[in-house]
């Protein structure tokens, strides 16, 4: 999954969706304050086919900025008079349960996923450019480039960048939000972040780290969901030379009834 998500690779998003269930993923996407009647129920959800704005988006990712929290924007936060007298500050939001949208090992390991996405994926650019390693994201480009988004964030700060027109249509042939609003991104928070120390997320009760990897301690290794049914080489690995004079393995099936439950574990509370 880590692999997947930091190449764009969908299939493992799609099939992942396919054993969990649309309409379970359908309600769990409200949790992030997404609208469910915008989101149908089709695997075509694990592509971004549903409906959202660059707010809702922002709101979304927060909750994993927040640790599990889904906080409500404020649209105004301070009102000042033309001599810098505040007239007006909003509140600091209070974090309570009752805003929890995802438990904290949950938002760690995502945090851990979208990391990667701006190391070593397709947004790379994002820790190379900034020289810090707090930032966490995801690219993202509709069918034939109609709209390109980056949002992502720091522990104290959320963006997104999407680029696309009022009327859509099509952005370019070559056009994807890695090129388009991830710089836009980038360019924002080199001066948002500029006097912001490096952040870092301490892991939370209910994860281990094995081999680099982190786990829900209960799914470690040999306990959790052994594969999705796929077997795609390593991004970028040699292709491998299959000798027809001999007798290949059958493809892997769909994952059994005990690897479809365990999916469904990872996305309880």
């Amino acid at each position: 999954m880590r692999r997947a998500l930091a190449k764009s690779k969908n299939m493992v998003s799609i099939r992942v969706l396919q054993l969990v269930g649309t309409q379970s993923a359908q309600q769990w996407v409200g949790r992030f304050g997404f609208d469910i009647d915008k989101h149908p129920p089709y695997l075509t959800m694990a592509l971004g086919a549903g409906s959202v704005t660059p707010m809702q988006m922002a709101v979304g990712y927060g909750v994993f900025a927040n640790g599990g929290y889904r906080v409500s924007p404020t649209l105004i936060t301070r009102v000042a008079d033309h001599k810098g007298k505040v007239i007006y500050e909003a509140p600091e939001p209070t974090l309570t349960e009752s805003q929890r949208a995802i438990e904290p090992r949950n938002a760690f390991i995502m945090n851990s996923l979208l990391q990667e996405i701006t190391r070593t994926g397709t947004a790379a650019r994002a820790q190379a450019t900034l020289k810090r390693t707090d930032v966490f994201g995801k690219t993202g480009t509709t069918n034939d480039s109609v709209d390109a988004w980056f949002v992502g964030y720091q522990p104290t700060l959320v963006a997104a960048a999407w680029v696309g027109y009022d009327t859509p249509r099509n952005l370019g042939s070559r056009e994807t939000g890695g090129g388009l609003s991830l710089p836009i991104w980038i360019s924002f928070m080199s001066q948002a972040l500029k006097d912001v120390p490096v952040a870092s997320y301490a892991p939370p009760p209910g994860v281990i780290n094995v081999g680099g990897e982190w786990y829900f301690e209960e799914f470690g290794p040999g306990n959790g969901v052994h594969g999705l049914g796929l077997q795609d080489p390593w991004p970028g690995a040699a292709p491998v030379a299959i000798d027809p004079t001999v007798s290949q393995p059958a493809p892997t099936p769909i994952p059994p009834v005990e690897d479809r439950r365990g999916i469904l574990d990872l996305f309880r509370n």
